[in-house]
This record gives C-alpha cells, sequence and structure tokens, in this order.
C-alpha cells in the first residue's frame, strides 16, 4: 500500500501536563476538537492531535496514495518511544486500534470512541449496517454525483443528533469539511472488509494493554455493534456509555468522556 510521499501532518498541543497522550480525530474534525477533553485534563495531561490529510491545518491528500496507510505510517512516526495513552474518535478510533494490534510496544492503553470498524457489525449484526447503509443513502449518492458540499453537509447530518446543524456552522466550518470529505470513500475498504487483518485470529484476543471502549447513548444501532464486537473480542475491555451523547460525545460531552478516560489511565 502506498503512502503520500512527504505528507507530514499538523499537529496541535493541548494541555501542559506530564503524560503524553496521541489524540486522533474524527473525519471532518481537527486535531483541535480535543479542546475541550484538554480543558479538563489539561493540567495531568498533553495531547499530542495531528490533523488527518485534507484536514486542519495538514496538507491535502494527494487522492493517489493509500489514504489509511498515510494515516497510520505518519502517526506511528509521531509516538514517542515509551509507550503512550491512545485515545481516538470514529476513523480517530479504528487508527488507534491498528497501532494497538500492529505495534502494541507503543501502546501503553486504548481508548476507542464509536469506531466506524463496520466489519465487526457486517459480522455480527448485519440487519444494522444494512440500517446505516440506508441512512448514508444522501451521502453516497452526493460523493458519487461528484457535490462535495451536498456530500458534505449529508455526512455531518448523519452524525449529528441536530436537525438542519449545516446551516447554524459558519462558513468556514463548512468549507473545512467540504474540503476533507473526499476521503471518505478511501476508508470502506478498511472499515467494511477489514483489509488490515485487525479480525484475524489471535489479533484482538492479543491485545493485553488496558481498552476502553465509549459510544453515546444515541449511538446508531451499527456503531454499538461494533463496539459489543470488540468487547467481545478484546479481553478485559470495557465498555461506558455516555448519557444523552450521540456520536460527537468528546465535542459536546467533553466532561463525561474525560472521567471515562480517567479511568482508564489509572489502569494503565
Amino acid at each position: 500500500m502506498s503512502v503520500q510521499t512527504g505528507f507530514a501532518p499538523f499537529v496541535h498541543h493541548l494541555g501542559q501536563g506530564p503524560r503524553r497522550v496521541l489524540a486522533l480525530h474524527c473525519t471532518l474534525g481537527f486535531g483541535g476538537a480535543w479542546n475541550g477533553m484538554a480543558k479538563v485534563l489539561g493540567d495531568r495531561l498533553h495531547f499530542i492531535a495531528p490533523d488527518l490529510p485534507s484536514h486542519g491545518k495538514s496538507p491535502d491528500w494527494d487522492g493517489q496514495s493509500d489514504f489509511p496507510a498515510t494515516v497510520y505510517d505518519t502517526t506511528l512516526a509521531l509516538m514517542d518511544d515509551a509507550p503512550m495513552d491512545v485515545i481516538g474518535h470514529s476513523f480517530g478510533a479504528v487508527t488507534a486500534l491498528r497501532l494497538a494490534a500492529r505495534a502494541p510496544e507503543k501502546v501503553r492503553s486504548i481508548t476507542l470512541i464509536e469506531p466506524v470498524f463496520f466489519a465487526i457489525a457486517k459480522a455480527d449484526a448485519p440487519e444494522t449496517l444494512a440500517d446505516h447503509d440506508r441512512v448514508a443513502m444522501p451521502f453516497t449518492q452526493a460523493a458519487a454525483a461528484g457535490n462535495m458540499e451536498e456530500a458534505a453537509r449529508a455526512f455531518n447530518r448523519m452524525w449529528s443528533t441536530e436537525e438542519n446543524v449545516w446551516n447554524t456552522l459558519p462558513e468556514r466550518s463548512r468549507a473545512a469539511m467540504t474540503r476533507g470529505i473526499h476521503v471518505v470513500p478511501s476508508t470502506y475498504a478498511l472499515l467494511y472488509e477489514d483489509t488490515d487483518g485487525i479480525l484475524a485470529p489471535g489479533v484482538l484476543g492479543g491485545l493485553d494493554m488496558p481498552v476502553q471502549l465509549v459510544r453515546g447513548e444515541l449511538a446508531h444501532g451499527a456503531i454499538a455493534a461494533t463496539l459489543e464486537g470488540l468487547r467481545d473480542r478484546i479481553p478485559g475491555a470495557v465498555l461506558d456509555v455516555i448519557p444523552e451523547a450521540g456520536h460527537m460525545a468528546p465535542i459536546t460531552h467533553p466532561q463525561a468522556v474525560a472521567e471515562v478516560f480517567e479511568r482508564v489511565l489509572a489502569r494503565a
């Protein structure tokens, strides 16, 4: 798999604490989205939070290289020699899971917030994935038609608990999401087909670092099935549900997510 030549992500540094955390954001987000949690935990933690390609202040994805491989390789290069705590949200959580599976010596603990690793839902509860794909149809159709702004609007609506949230966003935010939306189809093989072999026998069962799983109370059924499948496959994994939260819990409910995160840090 080809990695984008010369790509170097922009990295946000949040908090002044002594313990370093690698924090990986969701698609259409940016590294600064961890600021709410950093405000809660910043005297104890230092968040190292890279922007994805075509997101935030990072350079654009070239559209030719393997997007997930570029994200994985450049993220791994940011890690310390000593094991780090890793927290990820949505696609960032899938990258975090790959780091734990492929470079466990680098990972002190792992916290996965609503990972979109739908290969698990596909295997365990395919009806939930069919429902997700039905909800995603407006995005899928807009992206196929090349209407990137409409695709970004539809994608944003999929993962929001608010109606018409797109219309309330500043133009700058809408433009940033439209800029990044083209990366989404490039993730499908990894997310749906498990092209990295994470579900191969012995991979998840061999994880021995503390593993914390998190979802919002309002999570989509495919997300709930994915997290339940991870809990069943990873020895000792703990699943917590954030009351009244949807997919964007790290942003909408930073205090509650921070409290869960503190518990896994205490176990590591």
